[in-house]
């Protein structure tokens, strides 16, 4: 369930077909003291090889794939592919989320890392046409409004993790269907050509240090190729690791410290994961 294809099963597992079962859900694990994992397409994460104790709730239930639109204004629920809004957005004339083009991943997901690429000296990320979040709060199991600016936004970062994302307000603007289209085409083929998907991985595994390349920093320590056990770092893109032959989560935990260690010693520079870990 996870594009890593790596990892052990959750202690208990659910897809809740509406909002009102999911609270109940929330409800009754506080209740039982059972802690709470949201699931989204499974596209930043890397999960440990036992069980994961707990309760995984996977939004995909059609209920949390609606779109909604009101003039440039669109209401995406957080288990709407990344993918499938930039091609709604396109059907109704609506330009700003073409830079999504390509990442494999949910609404929910890309709100909590705040996902976006580096397009040139600019870095475009999903909270810049975020307008308001609807969450669900652990804590009482009650929704809740979040302004964008209230969500701790940052580079691959934001405090939404501590909620449950139920949908976002998205603001966009009027443009022309060809132009559009220009840009779907031009993000998704440099995503082609710089990008590995050959086995399954987890997509960038560090973030970019201020003024650097994560996988220009690795690829420069020689480190493109570099086996541990399934598990091989991309000669593609030196910061994607591929799950060739049924690797191991510490497999590819092992080639991240490698990587670690490596652009440390060289540059001083410490890498921080942008995947997220399961333990």
């Amino acid at each position: 369930m996870t594009t890593f294809r790596i990892g052990g099963t959750a202690q208990f597992f659910a897809r809740p077909p509406d909002l009102e079962q999911l609270i109940k859900l929330v409800w009754v694990a506080q209740k039982k003291g059972i802690d709470v994992r949201i699931l989204g397409a499974g596209s930043n994460i890397l999960v440990e090889d036992k069980i994961i104790k707990g309760l995984v709730i996977q939004l995909s239930s059609p209920f949390f794939q609606t779109l909604q639109i009101s003039d440039d204004k669109v209401i995406a629920y957080a288990g709407v592919y990344l993918n499938k809004l930039v091609h709604f957005c396109l059907r109704h004339s609506l330009t700003g989320a073409e830079f999504l083009s390509g990442i494999p991943g949910t609404i929910g997901g890309a709100l909590v890392m705040n996902a976006g690429i580096r397009d040139g000296n600019i870095t475009r990320q999903i909270s810049d046409i975020v307008e308001c979040i609807w969450v669900i709060d652990y804590n009482n199991g009650r929704i809740k409004l979040i302004l964008a600016q209230e969500a701790g936004f940052a580079y691959r970062n934001s405090t939404l993790d501590k909620f449950i994302v139920i949908a976002a307000q998205l603001g966009l603007s009027k443009g022309r269907k060809q132009q559009i289209r220009n840009k779907i085409k031009k993000y998704i083929l440099r995503r082609r050509d710089t990008q590995d998907w050959s086995y399954p991985n987890a997509g960038c595994i560090f973030k970019n240090p201020p003024d650097a390349s994560a996988g220009q920093l690795i690829d420069s320590c020689g480190l493109k190729g570099a086996i541990y056990g399934g598990a091989q770092i991309s000669f593609r893109h030196a910061n994607f690791i591929l799950n060739k032959e049924k690797a191991k989560c510490s497999d590819v935990l092992n080639l991240m410290r490698l990587a670690q260690r490596c652009v440390m010693k060289k540059y001083g520079i410490s890498l921080e994961p942008e995947i997220k870990i399961w333990k």
